[in-house]
């Protein structure tokens, strides 16, 4: 899945919508503040990490398998 930036009005790019995982509203707005929460406490990526997710991510293999 790639991820994509929508650019708004005055050219601001915000994230796509997230998917609903869950029907219950509050439990779906649980889900992703946990993962707020897992991705705000991560560590940056170094550059050479960086290049090997690139990698993965742009492999003709990968895409027909896909």
């Amino acid at each position: 899945m790639a991820a994509t930036k929508v650019t708004a009005a005055g050219g601001v790019a915000t994230p796509p919508a997230r998917p609903v995982r869950f029907d219950d509203p509050q439990r779906n707005a649980a889900y992703w503040a946990r993962i707020d929460r897992i991705v705000a406490a991560a560590p940056p990526l170094s550059n050479e990490q960086r290049a090997i997710v690139r990698t993965a991510f742009t492999q003709p293999e990968a895409r027909r398998a896909a």
